[in-house]
């Protein structure tokens, strides 16, 4: 029988997405108060991988990361996802028509493969802010997602875990199944020192 042991502390990350650059001090206020002292920011991304958000957030999306300098519990990451989604709602403005296809289910990746009318089904908030809560480790990156998928395994309480990649020597080395902009030199370059801060974390730990 084998031994049941604690998990290995994870380093808690999350992507921004945005169109409100302006109130990016108040985004990472509202995340250091909930999860504790920022240890990195990264610089601003275009985000043009997709146009899943676009009818939602506006245009000239920007993407940043955020990491903390507590480790965690990586049985901690669904109660996150919850968390974020409702710290998202901090930075509603308006509503917008919801594509036929995101009411469905549609994630982003799949909505230009998806035949539906863009006449929408009703007006829903329209976010100005999407937070992406992750953890990694020194061999993966695990992010949390609202959407079932048959890579994705049940966390709890509705959210999912996927490994959308894993560090290697020299880099990282995506799936079939990873974002394109996960994919990026842009996002493994950002990665990489992530992973490297959390091997100081843990060397600081002992």
């Amino acid at each position: 029988m084998g031994e049941i042991k604690q998990f290995d502390f994870y380093k808690l990350i999350i992507g921004v997405l945005t169109t409100v650059c302006s109130r990016k001090k108040e985004i990472l206020e509202t995340l250091s108060k909930e999860f504790g002292e920022i240890d990195y920011v990264s610089r601003l991304l275009d985000f043009n991988y997709t146009n899943y958000y676009n009818s939602e957030m506006g245009d000239n999306i920007k993407r940043f990361f955020v990491s903390f300098k507590e480790l965690i519990d990586p049985s901690a990451l669904a109660d996150i996802k919850i968390r974020t989604n409702e710290l998202e709602k901090l930075f509603v403005d308006g509503t917008f028509s919801q594509p036929a296809w995101r009411s469905r289910g549609i994630e982003r990746g799949a909505e230009q493969s998806v035949h539906a009318a863009e006449n929408g089904s009703g007006e829903v908030e329209a976010r100005k802010v999407n937070f992406d809560p992750g953890i990694l480790n020194q061999s993966r990156l695990i992010l949390a997602s609202t959407k079932d998928n048959a890579h994705r395994m049940p966390l709890s309480k509705g959210i999912f875990g996927e490994i959308t990649l894993l560090f290697q020597k020299h880099g990282i080395q995506p799936f079939h199944w990873t974002f394109k902009d996960f994919q990026s030199p842009e996002y493994a370059e950002i990665l990489l020192e992530l992973r490297a801060i959390y091997k100081a974390d843990l060397e600081r730990r002992g």
